[in-house]
């Protein structure tokens, strides 16, 4: 899945693809270099981003999805029903919905749904979050908002752990480490881990000489390294996810993801 973000602030790449031109550009060579999905989102869900006007997202997403309607499947990253109506008019086919919240419209629509977990709400979710069991509690949440969905009609869901969206460094180490708990809960698991600030905390690690950059007991204290500076840290844990099992990789380094799959493949 190829990440591409019509927004002036997305953590990695805000800005670069704002422009409808550019971000369909940019989609088509995600597609040459082999991805299956693009993922087009409107809205910046990087931790603190503020909420965008709805009409706002609709007219960031609309023209991208109608310009790659045919050429790859689309997916479009939102949170709001009327943003994922009109995407799926203009022909997308999976609503990626990281509030876990529309499987109605995705059942109503006849697409398919990604159920990601979040806690909180982004401008919030980094500040301090905290969980009894990190990864009891994200299974147990993706198994029962998979289930309503199921209930409700939908026929393709997908689960995903939500790595960065209310945990820090520790959590998603633990989310990764226990990956194979998520996906025996037995629907297809998305893993979005490309550029991640734990990702950047880890390589800062390495980069100061750490002789176990794994050790987290200050890691969220690290100053991590620039998001265009992670492909390493990206391209490992993506091997790991796949090793154990996880179905769809979102990447914003696709070439690189697909060899890495290839290779593993293999």
């Amino acid at each position: 899945m190829g990440v591409v973000n019509v927004t002036p602030d997305s953590f990695s790449d805000g800005g670069q693809w704002f422009e409808p031109d550019a971000a369909i550009s940019h989609a088509r060579r995600l597609v040459a270099d082999g991805a299956a999905v693009i993922d087009v989102g409107g809205e910046s869900t990087r931790p603190g981003a503020a909420p965008v006007p709805e009409d706002e997202e609709i007219r960031r997403v609309v023209p991208v999805v109608e310009a790659l309607a045919g050429q790859v499947r689309i997916s479009v990253d939102t949170r709001k029903e009327n943003v994922a109506r009109a995407a799926v008019r203009a022909g997308a086919t999976l609503v990626n919905d990281v509030s876990a919240s529309l499987w109605a419209v995705a059942a109503d629509l006849g697409v398919g749904w990604v159920a990601m977990h979040m806690k909180g709400e982004p401008r919030t979710m980094q500040t301090a979050p905290r969980y009894r069991n990190v990864v009891d509690e994200v299974a147990a949440y993706l198994e029962a908002h998979a289930e309503a969905a199921s209930v409700a009609g939908v026929a393709e869901i997908w689960v995903d752990p939500g790595f960065g969206f209310g945990k820090n460094a520790e959590h998603n180490l633990s989310l990764l480490h226990h990956l194979d708990r998520i996906v025996a809960l037995g629907w297809p698991v998305v893993v979005g881990l490309s550029r991640k600030t734990t990702l950047g905390r880890l390589l800062a690690a390495s980069d100061a000489g750490r002789r176990s950059p794994s050790e987290t007991s200050s890691l969220d204290d690290l100053e991590p390294t620039p998001p265009d500076d992670r492909l390493e840290g990206s391209i490992a844990t993506q091997v790991w996810a796949m090793q154990r099992g996880a179905a769809m990789i979102r990447a914003h380094d696709v070439r690189a993801a697909v060899q890495a799959a290839q290779v593993v493949a293999a």
